[in-house]
C-alpha cells in the first residue's frame, strides 16, 4: 500500500445541505468538523505506508473512523456501515452522499499498521498541541488522575490448564515455523494430548490432575531438551521462550525426577504468567477484587469554563502499585508542556516519596489523602501514633510524649528498597511509663516502643499532608477529584475499555490511547455545542435587555 498525503477537501454542498436540514440544531461530529477541522492529517501516518503500491484509503478519515467506532463501541463491520449510511459522519470525513465507503478489513490492517509503529501517542501529542493552540487546555492549571482494571482478552486458567495449552500453542507455532523439524522429534502421543481433546485429558481427581502435570512436564522438558539443538530461528520464537519461562515457574527438578510445584513456591503475581494467549497479563486485586489482566491511568484537566481533556494515558501491569506512575506522568506531562498547578489523585498516589518528588522536581502540587499510618495507634484513634513524637533530625533522637527519649537510631532500607529509619526506645523507660498502654501493647517481644518513619522530608510532607486532610478547606478543594470518576465510568462503559480488544500490553495501550483521543474530540464537540445551545436558549426577559438595555 502506498500513501501520497492529499490536502483534506472540503465538505462537499449536497452533503453539508443534507445534513444541515438533518441537524438544524446542530450535531456533535459536524461540530467536530467545524469548530476543529481535521487534526490528525495524512502526514502524521506517511512512515506507515510505502511510496509505491496500490493507493491506501485516506489515513485521515480513518483515524476518524476507528475513534468514532469507540465512540458508539461498534465492530468494523458496524463502523464501515454507518460511512455508508451515516450523513453526520459523512460530513465529518467529507465524503459525498453517494460515496460507497470502503471494505471493513482496511481499519484491521490500518490498527495494525499503527500497533507496529507505535504511533499512538505521536497522534494524542498532535490533537492536544491542537487543543492548546485553541486555549482548550493549558499548563499550571488543574488535572485529576485515577486508574480503572482492564480485562485481558484471554481467559484466566488454572496452572494444570496453563502447561497444557501453553505445549499446544507451542506445537502449533513450531509445526508453522519449522514442519520438518518437529516431525523428527515430535511424539506420536502429542497428538491426542495436545490437539482438540486436550481439556478432556483432565482428571476431576486431585489426583488424576497431578498424573497429568507431571506427564505434561516431561513432555514439555523433552521438547526443550531438543531446542537447544534446533535452528535459530526456531530457538527464537516467542513460544519456545514462553515454553521455558512457563516450565520454570510450575516445575522444578528434584534429582532425576520433574516435581510439580507447590502453590506458595510460585513466583509472585507480578512475575507469573497466567496464559499463553496474552504472557503479559497479570492477576491484580483491588478491594478483594481479582482480575487477570492490566490497568489503565487516566490523567485529565478539570479548570473551570474548560472542557475536560485527557492529558496523559498510562497502561501497567494489573499488579503495578498505583504510586509508580505518578512520576512517569509528570515526566510526560512536562514534555507536552501541560504540567498542572495542583495535581489531584487518590490515596494510592499519595506516598511520602510522590509528595516530595512532584514538588520539587517539577512544582506540582500532589493534592489527595495519604494513608494513614500502618500502627494498631492511628486505627485506634486513641493511641501514641508517629505523629505525636518529636524527631531532633540534627541530633538523630526522638522524644516520646512523655518526654522520654530514644535509645538507638537507624538507616534501613523496606522490602521495596524504600529508605527508612528505625528507632527503639528503652525497655527500662517504657515499662514504668504509665502511658505505656497507649504507646505499644503489653505482649511487645521487645517491651518498648519501636518506630519506623521516612527521611526527614518525606516524612515532614508526610505528616503535613495528614493534617491537612481533616481540615474543612482540604474537603472542599479536594471534592474536584470526583468528576474523575464520570470519566472513568463514560470511558468503560461507553467505548467499553474494561475488557481488552487485544492480547499485549502495547496493544492494549494503543486501544486505550484511541479511546482518550475519541473522549477528547468528543468532549470538545459537546463543549462547542453546547455553548451554541445555551446562546440560543435565552429567556424572553434576556433577549429583551440584549436587544434594547435599559438606560437606569
Amino acid at each position: 500500500m502506498s500513501l501520497k498525503p492529499q490536502t483534506v477537501p472540503p465538505v462537499p454542498q449536497e452533503t453539508e445541505r443534507i445534513a444541515r436540514r438533518a441537524f438544524p440544531k446542530g450535531n456533535v461530529y459536524m461540530t467536530i468538523r467545524d469548530e476543529l477541522g481535521v487534526v490528525l492529517t495524512d502526514e502524521l501516518f506517511a512512515p506507515l505506508f510505502s511510496s509505491r503500491g496500490k493507493p491506501a484509503e485516506a489515513p485521515w478519515r480513518l483515524i476518524l473512523v476507528t475513534l468514532l467506532q469507540l465512540i458508539e463501541d461498534l465492530s468494523d463491520q458496524q463502523a464501515a456501515d454507518g460511512v455508508r449510511s451515516r450523513i453526520d459522519w459523512k460530513y465529518l470525513l467529507s465524503l459525498d452522499v453517494d460515496d460507497a465507503g470502503f471494505d471493513p478489513a482496511v481499519l484491521c490492517e490500518f490498527r495494525t499498521r499503527i500497533a507496529k509503529a507505535g504511533l499512538e501517542e505521536q497522534l494524542l501529542d498532535t490533537l492536544l498541541e491542537h487543543l492548546r493552540k485553541r486555549n482548550l487546555v493549558k499548563s499550571g492549571g488543574r488535572q485529576r488522575t485515577d486508574a480503572t482494571h482492564v480485562l485481558s482478552a484471554a481467559r484466566t486458567l488454572s496452572r494444570f490448564e496453563l502447561v497444557t495449552e501453553t505445549m499446544r500453542v507451542t506445537l502449533d507455532a513450531l509445526a508453522e515455523a519449522a514442519p520438518d523439524w518437529l516431525r523428527t522429534v515430535a511424539c506420536v502421543e502429542w497428538v491426542d494430548r495436545y490437539t482438540t481433546g486436550w481439556k478432556a485429558a483432565f482428571a476431576n481427581k486431585k489426583a488424576g490432575r497431578d498424573e497429568r502435570a507431571l506427564t505434561v512436564g516431561a513432555d514439555g522438558f523433552r521438547l526443550l531438551g531438543t531446542l537447544t539443538q534446533a535452528p535459530e530461528k526456531v530457538r527464537e520464537l516467542p513460544e519456545a521462550k514462553l515454553l521455558w519461562l512457563v516450565w520454570l515457574q510450575n516445575y522444578q527438578i528434584q534429582g532425576d525426577q520433574i516435581a510439580w510445584r507447590d502453590s506458595d513456591n510460585v513466583p509472585p503475581a507480578s512475575l507469573f504468567v497466567r496464559t499463553p494467549h496474552d504472557p503479559e497479563a497479570r492477576i491484580g486485586v483491588k478491594r478483594e477484587e481479582y482480575w487477570l489482566g492490566y490497568k489503565t491511568h487516566l490523567t485529565e484537566t478539570c479548570d473551570p469554563d474548560l472542557p475536560p481533556i485527557i492529558t496523559d494515558v498510562r497502561t501497567t501491569p494489573a499488579p503495578t502499585p498505583d504510586g509508580e506512575v505518578i512520576a512517569p506522568i509528570h515526566k510526560d506531562l512536562k514534555r507536552k508542556d501541560l504540567l498542572p498547578k495542583q495535581h489531584y489523585v487518590d490515596a494510592g498516589y499519595t506516598d511520602s516519596q510522590n509528595l516530595v518528588a512532584s514538588e520539587q522536581d517539577y512544582e506540582v502540587e500532589l493534592v489527595g489523602p495519604p494513608r494513614p499510618g500502618p500502627g494498631w495507634q492511628t486505627k485506634a484513634a486513641s493511641g501514641y501514633d508517629s505523629s505525636h513524637f518529636k524527631i531532633d533530625w540534627d541530633k538523630q533522637v526522638v522524644t516520646c510524649p512523655n518526654g522520654r527519649t530514644s535509645r538507638s537510631w537507624s538507616s534501613a532500607v523496606t522490602a521495596h528498597k524504600d529508605p527508612v529509619i528505625k528507632v527503639r526506645f528503652s525497655a527500662s523507660d517504657c515499662q514504668v511509663c504509665e502511658q505505656s498502654g497507649r504507646c505499644f501493647r503489653s505482649n511487645s517481644p521487645s517491651g518498648a516502643r519501636r518506630l519506623t518513619f521516612r527521611p526527614q522530608t518525606q516524612h515532614e510532607a508526610l505528616v503535613q499532608a495528614r493534617r491537612r486532610g481533616v481540615t474543612p478547606e482540604y474537603r472542599a478543594q479536594y471534592a474536584v477529584r470526583s468528576g474523575i470518576e464520570g470519566t472513568i465510568s463514560r470511558y468503560a462503559n461507553a467505548c467499553g475499555a474494561r475488557r481488552a480488544r487485544y492480547p499485549g500490553q502495547a496493544r492494549v495501550h494503543m486501544s486505550n490511547v484511541f479511546m482518550a483521543l475519541a473522549m477528547n474530540l468528543l468532549r470538545v464537540g459537546e463543549w462547542y455545542l453546547n455553548k451554541a445551545t445555551h446562546c440560543r436558549c435565552r429567556s424572553s426577559f434576556n433577549k429583551l435587555m440584549l436587544a434594547s438595555p435599559c438606560s437606569a
